[in-house]
């Protein structure tokens, strides 16, 4: 179902955008693209025309020359070399024109398209054949404006010749007295005056198709609030989906570090609240690694899991939330923190000692 443009009020997104450029939908005015050329190419000819008159008179000249000794064994023999001459000609004399035409062409539309090239535009929607849907586009505002520009186009058209017309009505009487070399200047420079009132105006049209064709654009890309917000689920997922991803992978992560809870050699911790698990093997580890770390619930988890593998446990408040806060997990304590958490491992060791000799002299004892 289509959705009504009052509910259009939003911008359109980077990801609308984008979508729609793939498929060829894109800002492009083509009167801008129209009067381009049409100023490059009377510009490139009033630059070519005096190379242009003389290769057409040079050859016109060597037609008469054949005509004045024309027979039919002469034509056939001489027609490819005449044929030749007059493509070279032709092409001498307004090839420029063409080429610059053609290119400003390309040029004007792949500036306004930036150089998209998509094939989606052109091929066959059987939507079109649609009776209904080609009744609504007859009555659109864009159809609208586009018969109004028409009409305007015509108008400035006819106003401009019948001006033209107008003002040569005395010089045309006047011609059959004049030299024919200063009659087709006349003409030229008479027509050259009409094509370059015709540009100007049509250089205004063209500025107002172009805001138009922009305006008209940005009106057809907006979107929806709901379409915005289905347009981040697809892109950014659920926000639900990805709240329970979240929790699936922060329950992994925690398992994983409780697993490495009893390769640890002391845990620090506050009574309830911190606790972080280090480890430090002197052979293996420049400084203190912390394995694990948790808060309140994970913290009492972290505790338990050391009493249950005889970790020893020390009660240390300040230097607890410190590690705490300044380490990462599988990372080295900071270098700030050496001296105390030195102090704590040396305690640790003291006490782990003093426990194995007290076993060694009750073993020595029993026996």
């Amino acid at each position: 179902m289509s959705v009504p443009e009052g509910n259009k009020t939003e911008k359109a997104t980077p990801k609308k955008r984008r979508d729609q450029r793939k498929k060829g939908n894109v800002f492009l005015s083509k009167d801008a693209v129209s009067v381009a050329t049409l100023l490059v190419g009377y510009m490139t000819l009033r630059v070519t025309m005096r190379g242009a008159v003389e290769q057409l008179n040079s050859f016109f000249r060597v037609c008469m020359t054949l005509a004045e000794n024309l027979s039919s064994v002469s034509l056939e023999r001489q027609l490819p070399d005449l044929l030749k001459e007059g493509a070279y000609t032709l092409f001498m004399a307004v090839g420029p024109t063409i080429l610059a035409v053609a290119v400003t062409a390309i040029a004007a539309t792949f500036a306004q398209t930036r150089l998209l090239v998509s094939g989606q535009s052109i091929q066959p929607k059987f939507s079109r054949l649609n009776p209904l849907e080609g009744f609504k586009k007859l009555f659109s505002l864009r159809s609208v404006v586009e018969a109004g520009k028409g009409i305007i186009k015509i108008t400035i058209l006819l106003i401009i010749i019948y001006r033209f017309i107008n003002g040569c009505v005395v010089a045309f009487a006047n011609y059959l007295n004049t030299d024919l070399t200063a009659v087709c200047g006349d003409i030229l420079s008479r027509l050259s005056g009409m094509i370059l009132q015709i540009i100007i105006a049509f250089v205004a049209l063209a500025a107002f198709d172009f805001y138009y064709q922009w305006w008209d654009y940005e009106r057809q890309m907006r979107m929806t609030k709901q379409e915005i917000k289905e347009e981040y689920k697809q892109t950014e997922g659920d926000p639900q989906i990805k709240g329970k991803i979240k929790e699936a992978q922060r329950k992994m992560a925690q398992s994983r570090m409780m697993q490495q809870v009893p390769q640890a050699d002391v845990v620090i911790r506050n009574p309830t609240h911190v606790a972080v698990a280090l480890r430090y093997k002197p052979e293996t580890d420049a400084a203190p690694l912390v394995l694990a770390k948790g808060l309140d619930e994970v913290a009492l988890r972290i505790v338990k899991t050391a009493e249950e593998h005889g970790i020893p446990t020390v009660e240390d408040v300040p230097l607890a939330r410190s590690i705490y806060a300044s380490a990462e997990l599988n990372q080295q304590i900071p270098a700030e923190l050496y001296g105390a958490v030195a102090d704590v491992l040396v305690y640790v060791f003291k006490m782990s000692n003093r426990d194995l000799n007290k076993e060694m002299a009750l073993d020595e004892e029993g026996r």
